[in-house]
């Protein structure tokens, strides 16, 4: 961890704020734009990136994958600029909160491995290039989103060490662990060899 230096007002102000940014459900919001339907009733019913590729929209896909995973490093890089590194973790910590568990939906939202990388992108950029070095190498040889969310989720405490950023330890373990609950079921798919792969149409999904 970071040492603390910032005042707790500060803390709790940089906590709300970059709860409330990760609880914006960007897929929700462009595929109801779009007109492709309300996204928690396509597909898995998750509000993520890879159901809405379950729309055939690759363009809806993109920009909610870009957006998810903008709103958790731009919480990040603001708390920095504006307070310090202790703030910055706990931004990337409330973002991904917030995406997973949205006020705006009662509080179901998705998996939070875009969020997951934007924040692993902005707090240290090799860390999160080589995180998504390793989502996108699992993911072609897989084919398997939620696998390659989980090797990617897994080896950041690895790259961690490679680049030396131990002070993100303790929030990266956090943020880990979350992925794995939210993912719980397609760990259960995955072991009984059910789990759909990228671009496949199916009602269970990632």
């Amino acid at each position: 961890m970071p040492d603390i230096t910032s005042t707790p007002l500060a803390l709790i102000l940089v906590a709300a704020l970059s709860y409330l940014l990760g609880s914006v459900p960007f897929g929700v919001v462009i595929t109801r734009a779009l007109g492709l339907g309300d996204l928690r009733k396509i597909g898995s019913g998750n509000i993520g990136a890879t159901n809405v590729l379950r729309t055939g929209n690759k363009g809806a896909a993109l920009a909610t994958l870009l957006l998810d995973a903008g709103k958790g490093g731009i919480a990040v890089l603001i708390a920095r600029a504006t307070v310090g590194e202790d703030a910055a973790q706990l931004a990337g910590l409330c973002s991904f909160l917030g995406h997973l568990f949205p006020v705006w939906l009662g509080f179901r939202g998705g998996k939070g491995v875009a969020t997951f990388l934007g924040t692993l992108l902005a707090l240290a950029w090799p860390v999160g290039l080589a995180a998504c070095a390793t989502w996108a190498v699992t993911a072609l040889i897989s084919r398997i989103s939620s696998l390659s969310a989980l090797v990617a989720a897994a080896s950041t405490a690895i790259w961690l060490v490679v680049f030396d950023r131990g002070t993100m330890l303790f929030l990266t373990v956090i943020l880990t662990v979350l992925v794995y609950l939210r993912h719980w079921s397609n760990l259960e798919r995955i072991k009984a060899g059910t789990e759909p792969k990228i671009g496949q149409k199916k009602k269970e999904a990632a």
